[in-house]
């Protein structure tokens, strides 16, 4: 029986980079899959929800260019084609694992894995131990159990993106992340939205100063937006609320995810709830087997998990490092604007802490480019100048952030910010400017 000092069982992001690492480090490794390389990220997550907001926001792009003099007066969206480029990328993308995954020797198993408690592991007619194995399984669209929706037609992320012509109508069920890029994604193409939350508000995880500035673009998108109500029943293609009847032609749900547990459950792992408990290493009750990602809470994240699993391969080598800080893991809404937040909201920080709030439409580089509406926000400690967290709301966000998280991350502090050099026309000399708000000082404010 072959033996490998570590098996992996998923390759998604956290699988297949906690694989590299490890093979890279000189382990020997091997990798389960049961589907595709890539997991749900690649293949029906964020992704293919990413090429479809491309596409949108080039329309949006073009649409500003009319309104500048630029003028196009007729956008044809070939749907089909958008998506044959979806399928490529993605193609190209999972080539490139799989390739990687190949050049650093990993031995790459295909199919569905069963683990035992001596650490065997089962694929198909194949068997092999490991001295240590790492859960990476992943996590599954939720589908909340409507009285009346086994009966009506839907969608979730695993089945939408296969589509093949434009829909006129969707309705998305669900206000969080996933939900809101899904209408961002479609609405510009020319699908009309409507986006059903029972909640009072859409990103409620997400910095509140953020939710009024995408709520006005869904509603200049002609995003129809439902909130606070109840959901009664479903039948057929309408659903029953407390607001009322809502018909609908296609339907998708974007409710959360649910973590594939199935191996742990066997193994008759302890659990937190619905989630795997693990200790700060992510370690299991059982002292050789490791849970991270979806399965183990925390912020349901490609590169949260990747981070995780890198630092559990560190950990079984005795590498020593500091433990994976939530507080450092960027988290991004692909609205536009974007949304990249690090650390603490400010309905977070205490009266004590200093936040400071750059708007965008003191922006020279935002005034030309036409992307006022946002934000950049700092949360600080005046004394001695730590980061305690940021918001920037802003077209590429999920960029501009990383300067602010780079320089927290080098121990950097928002003295060390208020100082730099920023290039001049840019987006990113607001964060500057917002660090010397901190000590009153700031120039366009």
């Amino acid at each position: 029986m072959e033996q490998f000092d570590i098996a992996i069982i998923g390759a998604g992001p956290g699988g297949y980079a906690s694989a590299i690492h490890a093979a890279k480090s000189g382990m020997k490794v091997a990798l389960v899959e049961r589907y595709k390389v890539g997991g749900a990220c690649y293949n029906v997550g964020c992704i293919p929800s990413k090429i479809l907001l491309e596409h949108s926001k080039l329309v949006q792009e073009i649409q500003r260019g009319n309104d500048w003099g630029i003028e196009t007066p007729v956008i044809n969206v070939n749907f089909p084609r958008l998506m044959q480029r979806k399928n490529a990328i993605i193609q190209e993308l999972l080539a490139n694992i799989e390739h990687f995954i190949a050049s650093n020797h990993i031995t790459f198993y295909r199919g569905e894995a069963t683990v035992a408690a001596d650490l065997t592991v089962t694929v198909g007619q194949e068997t092999f131990v490991a001295k240590d194995v790492m859960l990476a399984t992943g996590s599954k669209p939720f589908v909340p159990p409507f009285k009346g929706l086994k009966n009506s037609p839907y969608y979730t992320t695993d089945t939408f993106f296969e589509i093949a012509e434009l829909p006129q109508q969707l309705t998305i069920i669900g206000g969080g992340v996933i939900a809101v890029e899904m209408a961002f994604s479609l609405a510009p193409l020319g699908t009309k939205v409507t986006m059903l939350n029972h909640s009072e508000d859409i990103l409620q995880t997400e910095e509140p100063d953020a939710r009024p500035i995408i709520r006005e673009k869904m509603k200049n998108l002609g995003i129809e937006l439902i909130t606070n109500f109840q959901f009664e029943h479903f039948h057929g293609n309408d659903i029953y609320t407390s607001k009322g009847i809502y018909t609908y032609e296609n339907l998708l749900f974007a409710t959360g995810r649910r973590p594939n547990t199935e191996i742990a459950q066997q193994l008759e792992l302890a659990f937190d709830g619905r989630l795997i408990a693990v200790n700060q290493h992510y370690q299991t009750s059982h002292p050789h087997i490791y849970a991270i990602g979806d399965l183990v809470g925390g912020y349901q994240l490609a590169h949260a998990a990747s981070a995780e699993g890198i630092y559990v391969v560190d950990h079984i080598m005795g590498v020593k490092r500091t433990v994976v800080d939530q507080g450092l893991i960027p988290r991004c809404v692909y609205t536009q604007p974007e949304i990249a937040t690090f650390g603490l909201l400010e309905e977070q920080v205490e009266q004590a802490y200093t936040v400071t709030k750059m708007p965008l439409n003191t922006n020279p580089k935002a005034l030309m480019e036409g992307n006022v509406e946002g934000f950049i926000k700092l949360m600080t400690t005046k004394e001695d100048g730590q980061i305690l967290g940021a918001c920037v709301v802003a077209d590429g966000a999920t960029e501009i952030l990383n300067a602010i998280l780079a320089t927290k991350n080098a121990g950097g502090t928002v003295s060390a910010l208020a100082n730099m050099i920023f290039p001049h026309p840019t987006v990113s000399e607001h964060i500057g400017d917002g660090a010397k708000a901190v000590f009153d000082k700031a120039i366009h404010q």
